[in-house]
């Protein structure tokens, strides 16, 4: 039987990823299992959980998947001996309740499967007031039970004192003081952390953080307040049909973002999956039946990918007679041209119409629900599809047939509608599943 625990905090940024790391290293190195898995629509860091535990970590959403998705996800976790789900953002910080089983926030997952939450808190500039915002956390939802609390860059031996004597009032476990320690501080960009595959010493990184964490922390605290777990049998997988039999997959730095529960559904449903690299001027495998370039970071490989002409020919020669679709990046791609943050217009697939700038950057972030009104690779018109959307690019033309009607969480219909031309199809959003 696993003890299960969700690794949480206030906000972002304040250590949840690190901390998370350090422990199912630490853990790891004593000899244990231990089975990460991510909350929320995060494309990174089940890559840096992998690397922690030598286990494929996947993630759990509760806007975009139901129970028995979730149930089915998380039974691999029932031969591990710990389990730990890394949040995104804040505890409670999801979105309107329209989701197929909550808001996508943490502490759905967290009161679903009845894991005790540990909390990072970050007390700069505070003393008192960080044993208020624990106490406030703790007691905002009757079925979210805290089991303690980790504080991160402490300033000084004083300052952790003042906010665990705080703390030990409230009643409220601390499991331990991490004072700063610039040296396990994992790279970031501007769509969140570099990439576990791009971090030749994270192997390094991640032993510094467990080493660092198992000296400032109770680790036998911490696993002894996990919940005892046993996984609910699923009745039904993933709600996830694969887009073709035979899959050229676009797979290297610039095409990254795939949620591996996506490939894990496309192999458990028969398909194979043939890898490409178009930063290598590779084409998509002749015999595949269908093309489909994910998202990732095209805007930093935009000259690469131009002057890549045999991807390039290859990919136009494909969709000729057969399906190409492409996610957020990968939609880029397929466009006219992208223009990189310096203003350099690029030349792209040309398959669709697309046109979009990273010179004039524009946050979109946010799930997406949406409608078919064309087909897509694995899906019929009318089909709803769940999945989100994150990017800076800016539109600059999107002159093709409208793929879909697209709402964001709060039922608004939004104009990234995506594309269809011929056999080509681009959403700016990364499915997560479809609506049941």
């Amino acid at each position: 039987m696993a003890a299960g625990l969700v690794i949480s905090a206030p906000a972002s940024g304040v250590g949840k990823t690190t901390l998370t790391l350090a422990l199912a290293r630490a853990w790891r190195n004593r000899g244990l299992n231990v089975q990460c898995f991510k909350s929320g629509p995060d494309y990174i860091d089940p890559a840096f959980h992998a690397a922690a535990t030598g286990r494929a970590s996947v993630n759990v959403d509760s806007w975009a998947m139901d129970r028995v998705s979730i149930a089915h996800l998380v039974s691999r976790g029932a031969d591990a001996d710990v389990v730990l789900a890394e949040g995104s953002m804040g505890l409670f910080d999801g979105v309107a309740p329209r989701g197929v089983s909550g808001t996508g926030a943490t502490a759905d997952i967290a009161e679903m499967l009845g894991w005790p939450v540990v909390l990072v808190i970050d007390p700069s500039g505070q003393a008192q007031t960080a044993a208020a915002i624990a106490a406030g956390l703790r007691d905002y939802r009757p079925g979210v039970r805290l089991a303690g609390i980790v504080l991160n860059r402490v300033a000084s031996p004083r300052h952790e004192d003042l906010v665990r004597r705080a703390l030990n009032d409230a009643g409220i476990a601390v499991f331990g003081a991490l004072p700063r320690h610039a040296e396990i501080s994992l790279p970031k960009r501007h769509l969140g952390l570099v990439q576990a595959e791009e971090q030749a010493e994270i192997g390094n990184l991640i032993d510094e953080a467990a080493r660092f964490v198992a000296e400032h922390v109770d680790l036998d605290a911490v696993l002894r307040s996990a919940a005892s777990w046993s996984p609910q049998a699923a009745a039904n997988g993933l709600n996830v049909t694969p887009p073709g039999q035979r899959i050229a997959l676009a797979r290297d730095a610039a095409f990254s973002f795939v949620y591996p529960h996506m490939l894990e559904a496309w192999r458990a449903a028969g398909a194979e999956i043939l890898p490409f690299s178009p930063l290598a001027d590779e084409a998509p495998d002749a015999g595949a039946n269908v093309c489909w370039l994910p998202g990732g970071y095209p805007e930093l490989h935009a000259g690469k990918i131009a002057a890549n002409a045999r991807f390039r020919s290859g990919l136009r020669g494909f969709a000729e007679t057969r399906p190409v679709h492409g996610e957020c990046g990968g939609y880029m791609v397929l466009g006219a041209a992208l223009t990189d943050a310096d203003g350099v217009r690029h030349e792209m697939a040309g398959l669709l119409g697309l046109e979009t700038s990273f010179a004039k950057r524009r946050m979109h972030l946010g799930y997406r629900l949406a409608e078919l009104a064309a087909p897509m690779p694995g899906h019929e018109v009318g089909a709803r599809l769940r999945g989100h959307e994150f990017h800076y690019s800016t539109i600059l033309a999107q002159p093709d047939t409208p793929l879909a009607v697209v709402h964001d969480a709060t039922g608004t219909v939004i104009a990234e509608t995506g594309s269809r031309r011929g056999h080509a199809t681009g959403t700016f959003f990364h499915l997560i599943a479809e609506d049941r």
